[in-house]
């Protein structure tokens, strides 16, 4: 069933919010589910996966079975259309254009956003940058008021497949909706328990962008307390605060103490639970 707008909504078309369940960090998921919450957002509809996924099997989280899940919601009051979903194992252009379609068959969109999280050889108590790939030199000016790391040069290594969110940049080049790849590098030893401080970052964006009005308070909270913790952790663990310490002076660390610093990490937050 089509969802109904105002006309002063879909005048100027909604923007399209895009992340994965399946992130670095799982940073995509822990915005948009925040987003959601504090925005009311409202379920529009669901896509069919069969053609995109293998049922031959399926992942096994806390006791829980995962299956695989692609939703798109309305937070109708900000014009604000958003996807979440888990990343196909095949046919990926036809995925991405039925996220395109998908998201338009309930009113025009005129930007397209997406999250992503990337693991990063830094120490949590350096601050968090927000990188951003444009679809064009337009897009690029229109967002040039914002924090946003701009100079980026990269080329995808002939031997790897290109990025889900480049492939998405690009589909919706294709059909002349503007868009923008956000990513945020997120400690290496975070990226199992997750990163407020990365989590705040791009919710700091959005709320700027689309005048949100969110208080984000409580993300603050939880970065004081993920900060307690490991500062904690750095009186108690000499290993631990001996390899952030190599990493705040921009040190590398052997794969031994990457190996120990994720492992310590991850205990910490387990058992504070």
């Amino acid at each position: 069933m089509r969802e109904e707008y105002s006309s002063e909504l879909t005048s100027q078309g909604s923007s399209l919010v895009v992340g994965w369940n399946q992130d670095s960090g799982k940073l995509g998921a822990r915005v948009i589910d925040y987003l959601n919450k504090k925005l009311t957002g409202q379920e529009l509809s669901k896509m069919e996966l069969h053609r995109f996924f293998s049922f031959s099997g399926a992942a096994v989280e806390n006791n829980v079975i995962q299956f695989p899940e692609c939703r798109f919601y309305t937070c109708r009051n900000f014009n604000l259309r958003i996807f979440k979903g888990d990343p196909p194992q095949r046919e990926w252009y036809r995925f991405l254009n039925l996220i395109i379609e998908g998201a338009e068959a309930h009113g025009k969109v005129k930007e397209l956003y997406t999250i992503g999280g990337m693991g990063s050889v830094v120490a949590h108590t350096l601050p968090r940058t927000l990188f951003a790939v444009f679809s064009s030199l337009e897009m690029k000016k229109r967002l040039s008021t914002y924090c946003l790391e701009r100079e980026i040069d990269y080329q995808t290594p002939s031997s790897q497949r290109p990025t889900l969110n480049s492939c998405l940049l690009w589909v919706a080049h294709r059909k002349n909706m503007a868009g923008v790849n956000l990513w945020v590098g997120i400690p290496f030893y975070l990226l199992t328990v997750g990163d407020a401080h990365a989590q705040r970052v791009v919710l700091e964006f959005f709320n700027q962008r689309f005048a949100l009005g969110i208080d984000l308070r409580d993300l603050d909270e939880e970065i004081r307390n993920q900060n307690e913790k490991i500062a904690h952790a750095r009186v108690h663990y000499p290993e631990i605060d001996e390899s952030i310490n190599k990493l705040e002076r921009n040190l590398s660390l052997s794969e031994e103490e990457n190996a120990t610093l994720i492992k310590k990490v991850e205990e910490i937050f387990t058992t504070s639970k």
